[in-house]
């Protein structure tokens, strides 16, 4: 056996999440957010059977991710990686996931906001193919009154296998 297959770690897996990972994936909501959503937002994305996937490994939740999906046009919701876990890849592989999951609705463009000062976000969402198409003036609750939001979409290509 190679130095390498003895020392690799077994990569995390995606499935999609249940009531029952709620507590968990609140704890990492609020972690990695100061205005986090709150349980019965969660709760009313999977009762309206929105995507919603968590990435796991070991048993534990490392992130989550969760689109809606209508009309042809899919919106990103949610995509969170634990604080600390966060620049490993994660949050590529979930976006990738639920993206996966949208073209698969059939979904032919989709759409996020997110906070300008959000920098590793804006810089992983630029790189998987989305532009910026818009602001939404103060969209977030911030620390000091409102934050805007950019507005962002990627039009999603058929697959080509």
């Amino acid at each position: 056996m190679s130095a390498l297959a003895a020392d690799s770690i077994p990569l995390p897996s995606l499935r999609p999440m249940r009531e029952a990972d709620l507590p968990e994936v609140m704890a990492i909501e609020q972690r990695a957010y100061a205005f986090p959503w709150t349980q019965g937002v969660f709760r009313d994305c999977l009762l309206a059977n929105h995507p919603a996937w968590v990435l796991v490994q070991d048993g534990e939740i490392l992130g989550y991710g969760v689109i809606s999906v209508a009309a042809g046009e899919a919106h990103v919701l949610n995509v969170c990686t634990a604080p600390e876990v966060q620049g490993r890849g994660h949050g590529r592989r979930l976006l990738r996931a639920i993206l996966q999951l949208a073209r698969g609705r059939g979904a032919q463009r989709v759409f996020l906001e997110v906070r300008p000062s959000n920098k590793p976000a804006i810089a992983l969402y630029h790189d998987e193919g989305f532009n910026e198409i818009g602001r939404r003036p103060r969209y977030y609750p911030a620390k000091d009154g409102r934050e805007d939001a950019l507005v962002m979409a990627l039009e999603l290509l058929a697959d080509e296998d």
